[in-house]
């Protein structure tokens, strides 16, 4: 009987072991390590089924903006479930879908003036591709077929076929190679490691320089550039120079290619700003947007296009001009409304000023690891934080892979009671843009304790010739 699940006593740690595959996760490991089970939550914490309070490091997967059980997002879901959870964008029009189109409209970069929503960060990216490969066949009575896409290497889009297509990190990507579409990639214009015969100087020209000899040499295929404005995220929080992002927006121009802003990761006050595109005054052809757009509540994705790229679509129904794309839960009602009342926070909590606040704060604690002899690099924008490990700075060697460094790190700050996760060998801090100064220091020297405890025992053990 379902009554039999539900129950308060039932054997979580079984059921979870026997039948959920998580993702992105090791499963023979998964099982040995017994990761909390969370039940609730308060503010910035974490509650597992044990009582255990952990602080949220990591804003639930880069998601969460104000916290957890916010009185003010809450109401607005409960308010909205008196009236409608779902229905549909296929035939019908939503109340909250159109309240906070015009909202989203209103805030992201001039020039930007269609909604189209999906469910997830892959998905919104996926719309685009498909949008700027239609837009040129359909942009005029001859059309252009534009079937490649220019990326940016270590790249990461999400994980359906095209937004794998255009991503470049091979460890998460090399098993679907011979399911993909063919793509132009330039290099990441970061200079932590330089091939032979550049200096960091000469490495980020080149950097600059290899995008316009691409679309100088392949305009007329490429129908977009996609790309994550200021940060790669999922790459390790690689941080573009200043200029980067309005460098490939001219670009773009000169060369009538279209511009795709990944702000799935980026966006919501992540950077400083809530766009991350404002900071170099960058308007795309597309803004992509998941993760923060309802508080970290609800799955939730929305594109955001021109009328230019719109237009290309108008037509009578006969003529097949129409974007046959869709999803089920497109502009759900309850994720809706919790994205705007998480808009409204913004403006009610001054919470872009707090971020600007909170980031100053990680960047006086983390200071002292700008020496450590096993940390090659901290990266830092706005609350973007990425923090490498390396066996020694000097020559960049890593740590044997097998000692999953970065993973021990998130052990220790579970026993510590916080909540970190890691991209390889890089810690990840990401608190949430609404996060109180306190607690974001506290983040950063446990985040500090933890490397130090691991890196040290790491260490010790090479010496020994013990395994860690």
């Amino acid at each position: 009987m379902i009554a039999d699940f539900l129950a308060p006593d039932a054997p979580l740690r079984d059921w979870d072991n026997d039948c959920l595959w998580h993702p992105f996760t090791p499963m023979s490991a998964w099982i040995k390590e017994q990761a909390p089970i969370i039940t609730a939550s308060d503010g910035f914490f974490l509650q597992d089924t044990e009582g255990r309070r952990y602080l949220d490091g990591i804003s639930s997967l880069w998601c969460n903006v104000h916290g957890h059980r916010v009185p003010e997002i809450d109401a607005a879901i409960r308010s909205q479930l008196d009236h409608v959870a779902h229905s549909t964008l296929l035939g019908l029009a939503s109340e909250p879908s159109i309240r906070l189109a015009r909202a989203l409209i209103d805030r992201a970069p001039a020039g930007l003036s269609r909604v189209f929503y999906s469910d997830s960060g892959a998905t919104t990216v996926e719309v685009a591709l498909k949008m700027a490969y239609q837009y040129h066949r359909q942009k005029s009575s001859d059309g252009e077929d534009r079937s490649m896409f220019l990326c940016i290497g270590n790249a990461y889009h999400g994980d359906t076929l095209g937004t794998v297509s255009v991503g470049g990190i091979d460890l998460f990507h090399r098993s679907y190679r011979h399911l993909l579409f063919r793509t132009l990639t330039v290099p990441s214009p970061v200079a932590l490691r330089v091939p032979a015969g550049h200096s960091r100087e000469t490495w980020l020209q080149h950097c600059f320089d290899e995008v316009e000899r691409q679309l100088r040499e392949n305009h007329q295929q490429v129908a977009a550039v996609v790309m994550e404005p200021l940060v790669q995220g999922a790459a390790g929080i690689l941080v573009h120079p200043t200029g980067y992002l309005r460098h490939v927006r001219q670009l773009c121009d000169r060369y009538n290619v279209l511009l795709i802003a990944d702000e799935v990761a980026t966006g919501f006050g992540r950077t400083g700003t809530l766009f991350a595109c404002e900071q170099e005054q960058v308007q795309p052809d597309f803004l992509c947007l998941a993760k923060g757009i309802s508080g970290g509540y609800l799955p939730l994705g929305a594109t955001l296009t021109t009328e230019r790229v719109y237009a290309a679509f108008l037509g009578d129904p006969w003529q097949g001009r129409t974007f046959y794309h869709g999803h089920t839960y497109t502009g759900n009602a309850l994720a809706c409304a919790a994205g705007l009342a998480s808009l409204k926070l913004f403006e009610d909590r001054h919470v872009l000023q707090n971020a600007a606040l909170a980031a100053t704060v990680i960047r006086q604690r983390l200071a002292g690891l700008q020496q450590h002899p096993q940390v090659a690099e901290v990266r830092q924008r706005g609350l973007m934080v990425g923090i490498e490990l390396v066996l020694e700075r000097d020559s960049l060697t890593p740590f044997p892979v097998e000692f999953r460094i970065g993973h021990h790190v998130t052990l220790a700050a579970r026993r510590r009671g916080l909540i970190l996760r890691p991209l390889g060998d890089v810690i990840v801090l990401m608190p949430a843009p609404g996060m109180t100064p306190e607690l974001i220091g506290e983040i950063c020297d446990k985040a500090i304790e933890c490397i130090e405890e691991v890196v040290q025992n790491a260490l010790r053990r090479l010496a020994s010739g013990s395994p860690l």
